[in-house]
């Protein structure tokens, strides 16, 4: 399915969501396409790395942020590009302005705790595993604000379902946000 070329979308959402299986199911629907895996850019940091949900770790993530965001954005140069990583509202602004776009489309996986609880929970081979932590995060982007649009509560019986979903919802700008 072809698409416009400077097509960015953001999959979030707290852990447990299941960002990574949509986003891997969305950019395997495009060509040509890229995944930017968020987690990625943190993972770079190998010295002095702090945990990026504790409160001294605010310039790391903004920084980080900003190098995804301008990867993510300079790669829709050339392919359809969808970003998987935890990038709450609170950062959206800077995500985008570091892509150089003048917008981005941004979906919020947020299904009940309780399926993020249990996915969390149930990970092998996942370096991510903290259920406190899942619980914060999950609680603030519920509490965030977000308009409505950008959600999606139904944790789907596939990724591929949801992929689906968020694919046909494009072209009605259903997901479009713009920080200019």
């Amino acid at each position: 399915m072809p698409r416009n070329r400077r097509d960015l979308i953001v999959i979030t959402g707290p852990p447990g969501a299941g960002k990574s299986s949509v986003s891997e199911h969305l950019a395997n629907r495009f060509e040509p396409s890229a995944l930017v895996p968020g987690d990625s850019f943190f993972a770079m940091i190998k010295q002095g790395y702090i945990l990026p949900w504790l409160p001294q770790s605010r310039r790391q993530n903004t920084v980080v942020v900003e190098a995804a965001a301008a990867a993510a954005g300079r790669l829709t140069d050339i392919c359809f590009v969808v970003y998987d990583g935890v990038l709450g509202p609170w950062f959206l602004p800077t995500f985008v302005r570091g892509t150089g776009l003048p917008d981005i489309h941004y979906v919020i996986l947020l299904p009940p705790l309780e399926v993020c609880l249990e996915r969390v929970q149930g990970r092998v081979g996942h370096g991510f595993s903290d259920l406190l932590v899942t619980r914060d995060l999950y609680e603030q982007f519920a509490e965030a604000g977000v308009d409505g649009r950008h959600l999606i509560t139904e944790p789907g019986d596939h990724p591929a379902e949801l992929a689906e979903l968020i694919s046909q919802q494009l072209d009605d700008g259903r997901f479009r946000y713009s920080a200019f």
